[in-house]
Formats: structure tokens, sequence, C-alpha cells
């Protein structure tokens, strides 16, 4: 069936992942895993284009700790040095 319907796959980076949960939580109010927030990392990159269409966005697994996020996020910043 994937080799009939798909039309292609995208990938995102672990930072524009990271990303994409702060948005969501910051932006919408919403926390979100990150693996919960792939496809929305996606179209916020520019990863899936988007441009000029209607995009419906389906977010996951809230299940996930704000602590848990936040250590992502630090970690993220401590490694950029």
């Amino acid at each position: 069936m994937l080799r009939r319907e798909l039309e292609q796959i995208v990938t995102v980076t672990d930072d524009e992942l990271l990303h994409a949960c702060r948005f969501l939580l910051e932006r919408m109010k919403t926390l979100v895993e990150p693996t919960g927030a792939l496809a929305a990392a996606a179209v916020l990159t520019g990863a899936a284009d988007a441009a000029g269409q209607r995009v419906g966005v389906i977010l996951s697994g809230g299940n996930t700790k704000l602590a848990r996020l936040a250590a992502l996020h630090r970690l993220k910043e401590k490694n950029a040095l």
C-alpha cells in the first residue's frame, strides 16, 4: 500500500524537532513529546512543502513530562557551546 500511495518522506533534525516542541508549547499551549511533533516540525521547517495549502497536522504523545522536555533543551544548549 505504501508503494502505491506514498508521495514523499521528509526528515527533520533533532534541533528542529525540539524547536517544534517548544513552539507548540509556547504558542499553542500544547505539550507534545518530540516524536509526536514530527509532522509539525516538517511543516514548520519547510521540509514538507505546505506553502499556499491548507494543512492539518496530527499531534500526539502528551505523556511527556515538562521536566524531560526542559532537560532536552538544556542538553541541546550545552552541546551548542
